[in-house]
């Protein structure tokens, strides 16, 4: 599949072709890809990509994120474990996300356009449609009240759940918790929301095609909602609760999951911060039994000085009855999480970071029928 994007300056009109193809070619030209979508941001850069036209209030912005990851369980296909979507290949130079975006907001009005390239669209979008699977956003959205702070938005979003996204510049660790990477990343639907005058409350409801859903599965017809409350009492703290109400199985199976996310986010100082987080979900199984998930994730963050930062991750990560993450062993999904980090501001758009990681399982769900798996990812990000 092939498209076209034009980028319109004052004087400048640029434009290029996007050949996208299947997976199996995508893997295997993905350095070469790499290296010139990075050229292509820096091009960007120079004539002045990243702007904010203040009468049109239209905005441009890219991000990209280069990578290399170690998984010292050696896998032969470089591919890392299936509960994994972001940084997943290994021993060798890539591109986990590369993304352009254009936003359009005012005071009635609002939308966002983003298109993606890169290791998390070629994985966690792989039961997309083809047309899906490199659109990271695509929503309008329109003000309800001149007075009051409602909103109806409608089409692929961010997801509600969680403290994570894909764009690792915006996490406080370099790779995703087993929380986020098991839990919706992006949404398709409608969504109402309103915040206070001061928005230190926001309040948010959905309607959703599925869980981790654009278009909605052939066999479905049920539907899903969502919802999501955040507190802010002051700069310093946010507490959040999100959760997903509907299924992820074919009508004939008449399975109901409900999913709660909590999570909290304390930043005492300019250089410490915490995030403590908890989800759990449950899904009604064969024979009217109900399986059950948990998972809780500790961060804490040191910012060292204006360059340099570290953080520590611990989480668990509990699914014996095999209902988000499939084992095939007794014990089912039974994990323990441990990485760190240091981060390195090289300038105001780029950001260099190392990160070392340790997974214990219960049983043994890693390559060499080991229990352990050890890891060491590096990457650059730049935003623009």
């Amino acid at each position: 599949m092939q498209f076209q994007v034009e980028f319109h300056f004052t004087h400048t009109t640029f434009s290029f072709m996007i050949n996208i193809e299947s997976n199996k070619t995508h893997s295997k030209n993905i350095a070469f890809r790499s290296i010139f979508f990075f050229a292509l941001f820096m091009g960007l850069n120079t004539i002045g990509f990243s702007q904010k036209d203040s009468s049109k209030k239209i905005t441009f912005s890219a991000y990209g994120e280069l990578y290399y990851s170690y998984d010292f369980s050696n896998p032969a296909n470089h591919e890392k474990s299936n509960f994994l979507y972001n940084h997943k290949r290994h021993n060798e130079i890539n591109a986990n996300l590369i993304m352009l975006k254009g936003a359009y907001s005012d005071n009635k009005y609002r939308a966002n356009l983003a298109m993606m390239y890169g290791n998390y669209a070629q994985y966690n979008l792989s039961t997309e449609p083809n047309w899906a699977r490199n659109i990271y956003e695509a929503n309008v959205g329109v003000r309800l009240s001149e007075k009051q702070k409602i909103w109806i938005d409608a089409g692929i979003m961010p997801s509600h759940i969680g403290f994570e996204s894909a764009i690792s510049a915006d996490c406080w660790t370099l790779t995703r918790s087993l929380l986020a990477e098991n839990s919706p990343y992006y949404e398709a639907g409608v969504k109402l929301s309103y915040a206070t005058k001061k928005e230190d409350w926001n309040f948010s409801l959905f309607y959703l095609n599925g869980w981790q859903r654009i278009q909605k599965p052939d066999f479905i017809q049920k539907p899903s909602f969502g919802a999501q409350v955040t507190y802010r009492p002051t700069k310093k703290l946010m507490l959040n609760y999100s959760n997903f109400i509907g299924t992820d199985k074919p009508d004939s199976v008449k399975s109901f999951r409900h999913f709660h996310n909590f999570y909290l986010q304390y930043e005492p100082s300019e250089k410490f911060g915490i995030i403590a987080g908890f989800d759990i979900g449950s899904e009604k199984m064969k024979q009217a039994q109900v399986g059950t998930w948990y998972s809780p994730v500790l961060i804490l963050r040191h910012k060292i000085n204006g360059k340099y930062r570290i953080a520590v991750r611990g989480e668990y990560y509990q699914d014996k009855d095999q209902i988000i993450i499939s084992t095939g062993t007794p014990a089912g999904f039974r994990t323990f999480g441990l990485s760190s980090n240091f981060d390195v501001e090289v300038s105001k758009h780029i950001q260099f970071r190392i990160e070392g990681k340790l997974l214990q399982s219960k049983d043994n769900i890693f390559p060499k029928n080991s229990p352990s798996n050890y890891s060491l990812t590096t990457n650059m990000t730049i935003r623009l």
